[in-house]
């Protein structure tokens, strides 16, 4: 398979009806509904996602939804490729943010459904990675609405990126609040605030959140359910299990059984 899409998660899912909770990930979301329908929320705005719509998420952005007899591909571009694609285009190494969640376009739609068909049906890699590039680009130049450093995640929230960072140099560490917001030099009551203001989680679900990405890295490269809960601070393994479905909509054992295609 084509090294552009090693470790990128895919998803062929047909008839969900699942609840998904406040999330997000640290890759972009870019996904298709064939059927049905997603109810989204992102931002305190709701968007529904039908039939032919393209479905856009931003690294970070949290966001819920609700699903219903839904049929729909996904899969989740790192930073990385989608800054170096942009760098191809315009000669400057940004990362690309799209303000639109729901994209309704005919032509590109069919274009990234000619992606992921070559991709699930194990194309010659020549094939697979010129219909990505010919989706990407498109929808990069038709649906891109402002650019931030290359990989700055949560830049332009500092309190959260000061905190995804500390976190994420010992994710398996039990936090407590006080911890946190001495951190970043706020009162707990300060902190909790303004941290819920400017990303929509509280801290708890953030670190969470945090974990169970990745924990779904771990398991893709090939980590054993048990290691990869325990890695990130979940010692009791149902209660990482009950929490991945909930953010992920699938069990962590239907993950590894799967590879990087959940189907």
């Amino acid at each position: 398979m084509s090294e552009l899409l090693n470790n990128i998660l895919f998803e062929n899912v047909s008839h969900s009806n699942n609840n998904f909770i406040k999330h997000y990930h640290d890759t972009y979301t870019i996904g298709l509904t064939y059927k049905g329908v997603l109810k989204t929320y992102v931002e305190n705005q709701s968007f529904n996602s039908y039939e032919y719509s393209i479905r856009i998420n931003n690294p970070g952005e949290v966001h819920e939804g609700i699903s219903s007899n839904w049929s729909h591909v996904n899969f989740y571009p790192t930073i990385e490729l989608m800054s170096n694609l942009y760098e191809q285009i315009f000669y400057e190494k940004k990362t690309p943010c799209f303000k639109r969640h729901i994209v309704d376009n005919k032509v590109l739609f069919f274009k990234l459904h000619n992606f992921f068909d070559s991709y699930f049906k194990n194309e010659d890699d020549i094939l697979i990675e010129s219909n990505l590039i010919d989706a990407l680009s498109s929808l990069i130049l038709s649906s891109i609405i402002y650019t931030k450093s290359y990989n700055q995640l949560y830049e332009d929230k500092k309190i959260i990126k000061n905190t995804y960072e500390f976190i994420n140099d010992s994710i398996d560490t039990n936090f407590s609040l006080e911890v946190l917001a001495t951190n970043v030099n706020l009162s707990k009551y300060h902190f909790l605030r303004l941290f819920k203001k400017e990303f929509g989680l509280t801290p708890h679900a953030f670190i969470v959140n945090e974990r169970l990405n990745r924990a779904n890295n771990l398991i893709q490269k090939g980590l054993t359910i048990s290691q990869a809960s325990i890695e990130v601070g979940f010692n009791d393994q149902s209660h990482f299990s009950r929490n991945f479905k909930k953010y992920f909509g699938y069990t962590p054992t239907y993950l590894q059984k799967n590879s990087n295609i959940i189907l």
